[in-house]
């Protein structure tokens, strides 16, 4: 019994070093977390939006929070609405100055600083998100944009798009362009350039203050989203009328927005992180603007003192003259405009060509 015992003790050494062993090998093989991938990372986040506004800020915190689950809280962001930390149109010159690590808004607020962003924002008569989505990922438009932003030492990211947006609300009927003189009407970047050369005076507003100053009457029209936003915002209680389509945003896209120094501090697997969380939300954004819209449409359209119009086919056409020689006129003055216009209008021939016989040409058919 003693030696069998003893057998047993040996048997159980024996076989506990040779786990011991292999562990020590699997160990070697397997790499041990470094300083740089075990430090964790506490950022803000800037926008141009009011707090708790639905969709847009609540699409920039999902992400955030995402980011912080993806990374195992590597990467923690803090996001602040407009207002809260900075003014919402001060959210470029923040992340450029490196005050913040990112923002999120829209690239025709700072066209001013930035005139040719705003193709990377939306162009009237231009593409819708299907076009920018296709420009951006896959047809050099995100490198060209990566290569704007670069002396601002920002580097952008889709983040959102509104989708074809509706063309706004009047405090008159349009009939024709006669009505649009004189007009003071909400509506920022290349649009409110045309609706100038139309005749109007274009204002540029933040989000919370566009129903106060329709209300008042401080302008005569504002554009701002698409049917969900537009209810939510009330402003079917300050004017009546509502146009249809938005020529000035058919696909605006959105933006994230991160200072360089931040970006380039982030070891490979949170950049890549922070890409696949952007690409997702920015589907994700979109898809929710399509949802919402629909039964928005709806309840406007059951609103008895909303009257919905489409803008006389002259009036459009009138427009569309005007862009186009409002984008030949900048790119005549900008030479960094017109590299961004070439390279927009391009794809945009190419995708028009596409879109006439497929989506088009579907939507044609008789149902």
């Amino acid at each position: 019994m003693i030696h069998s015992a003893l057998l047993r003790i040996l048997l159980i050494s024996t076989l506990a070093t040779l786990l011991t062993a292999c562990g020590s090998e699997d160990a070697s093989n397997t790499s041990a977390p470094t300083s740089e991938n075990s430090k964790s990372y506490n950022w803000k986040m800037v926008t141009t939006w009011p707090p708790a506004f639905p969709v847009l800020q609540e699409g920039a915190e999902r992400f955030a929070k995402n980011i912080q689950t993806m990374s195992n809280g590597r990467l923690n962001i803090k996001v602040y609405a407009g207002g809260e930390l900075i003014p919402a149109l001060q959210t470029f010159d923040a992340v450029s100055q490196g005050t913040v690590e990112m923002g999120h808004g829209s690239a025709y607020y700072w066209a001013g600083k930035v005139p040719e962003a705003q193709f990377f924002s939306t162009v009237p008569f231009g593409m819708t998100a299907r076009g920018m989505n296709a420009w951006l990922y896959s047809g050099g438009g995100l490198e060209l944009w990566r290569e704007v932003y670069k002396p601002f030492h920002v580097v952008p990211f889709p983040l959102g798009n509104t989708g074809v947006q509706m063309g706004g609300w009047f405090n008159k009927e349009i009939n024709s362009l006669a009505d649009i003189k004189g007009l003071k009407m909400r509506i920022p970047g290349l649009g409110g350039k045309v609706f100038a050369k139309a005749g109007g005076n274009p204002v540029l507003l933040a989000g919370g203050e566009v129903y106060t100053a329709l209300e008042r009457n401080t302008i005569d029209a504002t554009e701002w989203i698409g049917p969900y936003h537009d209810q939510r915002l009330g402003l079917y209680r300050a004017a009546q009328h509502y146009y249809y389509p938005g020529w000035h945003e058919p696909g605006s896209v959105l933006e994230l927005t991160i200072n360089q120094r931040a970006w380039d501090s982030l070891p490979a697997d949170l950049q890549a992180i922070v890409s696949s969380a952007a690409m997702a939300e920015n589907v994700q954004m979109l898809s929710e603007m399509e949802d919402k819209n629909l039964s928005a449409l709806q309840e406007l359209k059951e609103r008895p003192e909303v009257q919905i119009h489409r803008f006389p086919d002259d009036v459009l056409a009138t427009l569309q003259t005007l862009t186009n020689e409002t984008l030949a006129e900048e790119a005549a003055n900008d030479p960094k405009f017109k590299r961004v216009y070439d390279a927009y209008e391009a794809f945009r021939k190419k995708d028009d060509a596409w879109t006439d016989i497929s989506e088009k040409a579907y939507l044609a058919i008789g149902k």
